[in-house]
């Protein structure tokens, strides 16, 4: 007996369809609408079988053998023209898919959307955790797409619409937002909210950073959103404090955006306040609080004593205590703690090394709250981006993980005897040879390819 095979649902048929025109081709357009219509009313395990569809669209493994295979055999002549069919072979169907998604009637924003819903489904699903390599290769669309160079910087203020403002205040996820009054005080004059904006997605922040103008360089959050705390003229500030960051859209989560917003924050600063000397961060230190727990019986006598004591931090005697062992901890965390790739444990230092910041100074009980006491015990850092050293530092993080830190923090991190691990942390390059071996590399680099050249002229 014959048994028929099952009929392809809707949403099935039109990704077939998609998989197959052109792109630009007009009767793609309702498949488009179908697939958007099908996912809008999709329940979680829907989506998990759109998803797993859309993670089945790969390469032709058949095609890409073959290419390979003819790339490796072809002479000097044809090599170019071999591995321009092998690229093409290795572009998975699923890419042709997302650009016709991408397209009108639909939008990058639906594809933005989809990646948003793939991580909260695999947030909330065990069984989809497979689906992590089709979410990196989502987030790699979406980076394509958002050319960094067309990005537009704007300034938000309380004149803009409501929706924008509620966007802003839901999406800040450094310090919470807490209620329309506090949102107004962080836009006031000696306040400053910049946001990337893309043509590609209209009206849609993508990530906005918040800037204190202030005449010292703050040490704690509280001397920041401190509601009544007086007011600085901005036009005589002399510090620029970015005290957070937050990207808008969970589907772009992934993407540096933040890199650049600093650094065009800066620049319309210096413009707007030519008296400013100062750019620097006032961040968290998230991951600190749990690498000091798992140090267990190798962490100071005292500070495994003084953090058992219930709020330690509202008690003068145990604080005072506290204070040189954590800040030398905290400073033996930054440059010492390291991944396995020989970066930085901490999310926060890896995303302003890698931008070219230094390590500035640390602060005792910067942020007192629930979450600032859980990841930190209160620690924050002061990430400087001197103007005259950031290109340098970020060329020497990208050739080598090499570290910039004041004279004061490194102090800090020696005077600490603490065994981090059984073996002894590797050897910080100075900034300066790192940033020499870095250009040697480049030079090197250059040398291979014009040798290279030509031999095969």
């Amino acid at each position: 007996m014959n048994i028929m095979p099952p009929r392809a649902t809707l949403v099935e048929r039109a990704i077939e369809a998609l998989r197959r025109l052109p792109i630009g081709e007009l009767t793609a357009r309702e498949h488009v609408r179908t697939v958007r219509s099908t996912v809008a009313v999709a329940g979680e395990s829907e989506l998990l079988r759109f998803f797993r569809l859309l993670d089945a669209l790969g390469a032709d493994d058949a095609a890409v053998d073959r290419e390979i295979e003819r790339a490796r055999d072809a002479d000097a002549a044809h090599r170019r023209p071999a591995m321009g069919r092998l690229r093409r072979a290795l572009e998975p169907a699923r890419d042709h898919v997302l650009r016709h998604l991408a397209a009108p009637p639909g939008d990058l924003r639906f594809v933005v959307e989809l990646r948003a819903a793939l991580r909260t489904l695999s947030a909330s699903r065990s069984d989809a955790a497979d689906l992590a390599s089709l979410d990196d290769e989502l987030r790699t669309f979406l980076a394509g797409r958002l050319d960094a160079g067309v990005l537009e910087l704007r300034r938000l203020t309380w004149s803009d619409s409501a929706a924008l403002l509620e966007r802003l205040a839901r999406s800040e996820a450094v310090h919470a937002v807490r209620g329309w009054f506090d949102l107004k005080d962080r836009l006031d004059d000696d306040r400053r909210v910049y946001a990337f904006f893309h043509p590609a997605l209209p009206g849609t922040p993508l990530a906005f950073t918040e800037v204190a103008l202030t005449d010292d360089l703050p040490s704690s959050i509280r001397a920041i959103l401190n509601k009544d705390a007086a007011r600085t003229d901005p036009a005589s500030a002399r510090n620029a404090t970015f005290y957070s960051i937050s990207n808008c859209e969970p589907g772009l989560t992934g993407i540096p955006f933040g890199n650049a917003l600093i650094k065009h924050a800066v620049e319309e600063l210096r413009r707007d306040f030519p008296r400013l000397r100062t750019f620097a961060t006032l961040s968290p230190l998230p991951g600190f609080a749990a690498w000091v727990r798992s140090l267990g019986e190798r962490a100071p006598e005292p500070v495994r004593t003084g953090l058992a004591k219930p709020a330690w931090h509202r008690d003068g005697g145990a604080s005072s205590v506290l204070r040189e062992p954590l800040l030398r901890l905290a400073a033996r965390y930054l440059l010492d703690a390291k991944r396995a790739d020989a970066a930085p444990c901490d999310a926060v230092e890896r995303f302003h090394m890698a931008n070219g910041a230094m390590i500035e100074r640390l602060n005792w009980l910067g942020d007192t709250t629930q979450r600032g006491l859980e990841q930190s015990f209160g620690i924050m850092v002061n990430y400087r981006y001197a103007l005259d050293r950031y290109p340098a530092n970020q060329l020497a993080y990208a050739a080598h993980h090499a570290l910039d830190a004041s004279p004061a923090v490194r102090a800090l991190a020696m005077s600490d005897t603490t065994r981090i691990d059984d073996d002894a942390p590797a050897a910080t390059l100075s900034r300066r040879a790192a940033f020499s071996a870095a250009i040697r590399n480049v030079t090197d680099h250059a040398r291979k390819m014009l040798t290279r050249t030509a031999a095969g002229a």
